[in-house]
Parts: C-alpha cells; structure tokens; sequence
C-alpha cells in the first residue's frame, strides 16, 4: 500500500476525471496520515526497533517455471514458504483472519516471487494499469536492491491481475517522490482462483498469483549487481491489503468507514510500508547451497545504530527546529526514549548545507564507515 503517498500523475491519459480527482482525494488523505505519522518519530522507531527484520535464503532454480499462477512447478515445491504474513505492526497485533504465505526463487533472467492468499470471497475491480490497486484486495512487492532506502519498487496487484508499478527515489517521509510512469519492462504476472471471481453466491478457497521480474530492469536503479551473486542480501517485503466486505443486491461492496488490514511478511511496527530499513532480508543462494536461516548480522546492527539517530534527529527537528549539530544534544531524547548507548556505538555527527551526516566505523580496525543523512539514506564506504 501507499500510505504516504505524492504522486506525479503523468500516466492519466487512460484515465478518466473522476478517477483524477479520486487519486488527487486519495493523495491529499495521505498527506494528511503523514502528518499525524511524523508528530513524535521517536515513538514510531521505539514501535519499529522492536520488529526483527525476518529473513529468507532465496535459492537458485536450474529447472524452468511456467508463469501461470498455479505455482505447480518442481522447482516452486522444492522452494519454502517464508513465515505467515502478520499485521503490519507487529504480532503483538491479532493474528491475520486469512493465511497468506510467499515463495522466492532467481535465475539469470529473472527474479520469481510467488504468493498463496487464502480468501473465501474473491473479487476484485480495477482493471487500469496504474489505477491505486490497493483499493481493491491486492498483494503487493517492495524491493530496495543495495538496501540504502532510496531507489526502490513497489509493485502491486490484484485478483483481476491488474498492475501497478511505481519507482520511489525515497521514502514518502522524506519527500519522495513516487515515479508513477516508471514501467518494470517485460515482467510476467499470472493469477490462478480455487474458486469464483466476483461471485458471492458460493465460498472461495484462495487466490495465488506469480511474479517474475526481469533482472534487466530491477538493474536499471539497483546499485547492485543485477543479476546478484550469490550472497548478496537485498530488502524485500511483502503485503497483503484486505478490506472488510458485505453483500449488496447480489456483489460484493467494502464496509463504509472501515480500514483496510494490512498483513505483511516483516512487520515494519507502525502502519506505513515506506520504512525500507525494516523490510525483510532476502540472501540470494546458488541451488546447491546448503540451507540456513537467514538472521540480521553485524553490518544489519550497524545500520540500525545509525537509523536510530536517524529518528532522534527527527525528533529533535521537530522539538527544536533544526537538527543537532552533536549526539550530545540527541542524549536527552534517547535517554527519555530508553534508548542506550556506549562510546563504541556513538556516532560522529557532521552538519551540511541539507542537514547532517552520521557516521560510525564498522569495528575499530575496519577501514569501512557507515553513514546515514536526514533524508534517511544509508550507506557505507
């Protein structure tokens, strides 16, 4: 989903004014939830530190897939299934009403995912390429391929296999934008239904759908090497947007006043999906490569350390209006957030023209320097 969302809609020739002044409504919505998601960043981090970034080995296939949604492949049954999806904010939140589970696999040509949704009403409604296909049940991919926060894509679909794909340059919190007219050239999608489409007269089973997205164009923004090699680790995530229903003259109508649920595989903590640094860790894995269990690892606690001064920062901006020129001035609201640090974890902090930059060396003798800027990017060198 699009939670925070700023568009340049320059894909509108196949839409008509109604659906423009329903997406300028829909942006205006958003810009609103952004405002009521920036008034205490602290909190959101506190809610967000508390979700370990899930991880998943991504192996190799040397056998062929067929895009058909069916997902009935060899290699797609010898792939695992990542962990049933969660709330967005977490597990401490009511287990989801539906299960819904993903699978991955890569090859020279193309990265494959693959989702099974249960749902005992099935329906959909657009049919544009590009339309805000979260209004409608969807299932939806985010990928940040180096994992800095910057340049990365969503794309969303839904049971009618309608699509819509979107390059971000960064987050919606810190200004975007979101390049609309960005297309994933030459991607492949499938849906396949046990059941009934836009039918209320009988129960579904689930919906499944596959995705293979072509290296060549992920390669375009990536920053990384695309194809990967193997063990290289990019941030991917999953949702799943569901909308509460009812029966109205023989179709399926949404709950007037009711918000969607959002089930996501890695939780981000707090409802946005715009929160890369919290996405799951994909390890990309030759097929003969033994299988293990992908965990956050030193680099990953490094990268936290500076996101956390990432959202004092931003507490601080918006406590003092400016950001703080020294970590000195950022110990009062880690203190008060019970947020601990020691001298080895402390950042230097470096005011610029645009704001500041944080740095932290990777060990005491590693040449390798971790940085983070206010508009949240993340990298090392």
């Amino acid at each position: 989903m699009v939670p925070l969302s700023w568009f340049v809609f320059r894909k509108v020739s196949h839409q008509d004014p109604a659906d423009m002044i329903r997406r300028c409504l829909i942006t205006s919505l958003l810009w609103l939830a952004a405002d009521i998601t920036w008034a205490q960043p602290i909190q959101d981090w506190i809610r967000m530190k508390a979700q370990t970034p899930r991880g998943y080995q991504c192996r190799r296939t040397t056998t062929p897939i067929a895009i058909d949604g069916r997902l009935e492949d060899v290699a797609w049954r010898q792939a695992p299934w990542t962990q049933e999806f969660l709330d967005i904010q977490g597990p401490h939140l009511p287990k989801p009403k539906f299960d819904t589970r993903a699978k991955m696999l890569w090859d020279s040509e193309y990265f494959y995912i693959a989702a099974l949704l249960k749902e005992p009403h099935i329906w959909g409604t657009l049919t544009n390429r590009d339309a805000v296909i979260f209004q409608d049940n969807d299932f939806e991919v985010f990928i940040d391929p180096d994992g800095d926060g910057h340049e990365y894509f969503e794309f969303e679909m839904n049971a009618l296999n309608t699509q819509w794909d979107l390059r971000l340059v960064k987050a919606y919190k810190d200004g975007g934008p979101a390049l609309n007219e960005w297309d994933i050239a030459g991607i492949k999608t499938a849906v396949h239904i046990e059941g009934t489409l836009n039918d209320p007269r009988d129960v579904d089973r689930w919906w499944s759908v596959e995705i293979a997205l072509p290296w060549r164009a992920l390669g375009q923004y990536s920053l990384q090497p695309s194809p990967p090699v193997a063990g290289d680790r990019w941030r991917v995530d999953f949702s799943r947007v569901e909308w509460q229903i009812d029966l109205s003259s023989g179709r399926y109508v949404k709950v007037p006043k009711k918000p969607e649920d959002n089930w996501v595989w890695s939780p981000t903590g707090i409802i946005d999906m715009h929160r890369p640094d919290r996405w799951g860790i994909v390890e990309f894995a030759s097929s003969e490569a033994p299988k293990r269990a992908i965990r956050p690892n030193d680099e990953d606690a490094i990268r936290e350390r500076l996101m956390e001064v990432y959202y004092l920062q931003r507490q601080f901006l918006a406590d003092y209006k400016r950001y703080a020129a020294s970590f000195d001035e950022l110990v009062p609201i880690a203190k008060a957030a019970g947020l601990t640090w020691n001298e080895a974890e402390t950042p230097r902090l470096w005011k610029t023209p645009e704001g500041y930059v944080a740095t932290l060396q990777a060990s005491p003798n590693s040449s390798t320097r971790w940085h983070v800027r206010q508009d949240a990017r993340l990298w090392k060198e």
